[in-house]
């Protein structure tokens, strides 16, 4: 985890489901970011069959994999990994962008917080910087916790 991270307990969160939305494009990164969420969240005490992993062809097809799910009425979060590497053209800013606006656009929107898991580097060394075992962190643990962590803030505010 990055020094600059904030790091704050994990709640304990009881009865909970999380659906994980994976595009296959960089599919070595994006399986990692998954496979680290999916252990993360089975030692917060989450059973298999609380956590549901999908995939999509790619990062621009993860808004409508998460709409999906928060239409399916199924998931306190939804946990999106991508991972866009900087090429020569701009389709990486197009990409960026449209993923982007579409999570923000579903976290305004919906009552399900969906959680941004989406690597945007310049390199593939930076992308596997940011898997568990890189010099980064472990950006799939992070978005596990931030799903747990966001179920428990929206089951507090509804106890108001």
């Amino acid at each position: 985890m990055s020094k600059n991270t904030p790091k704050t307990d994990i709640p304990a969160v009881k009865d909970a489901r999380v659906g994980i939305v994976t595009a296959e494009w960089n599919g070595d990164i994006t399986s990692a970011l998954r496979d680290s969420a999916v252990e993360t969240l089975r030692r917060a005490g989450l059973a298999d069959t609380d956590i549901d992993t999908f995939s999509v062809p790619g990062a621009i097809e993860l808004t409508f994999g998460a709409s999906a799910l928060i239409e399916a009425s199924l998931y306190d979060a939804v946990i999106v990994f991508g991972c866009v590497v900087r090429g020569d053209t701009p389709h990486f800013d197009y990409v960026c962008q449209s993923v982007t606006q579409g999570v923000t656009a579903l976290n305004a929107d919906c009552d399900t917080p969906v959680i941004f898991g989406v690597l945007t580097v310049e390199n593939q060394q930076q992308a596997v910087d940011r898997i568990k075992g890189g010099a980064v962190g472990d950006k799939g643990a992070e978005a596990a916790e931030a799903a747990l962590k966001m179920i428990d803030f929206k089951r507090k505010v509804q106890e108001l």
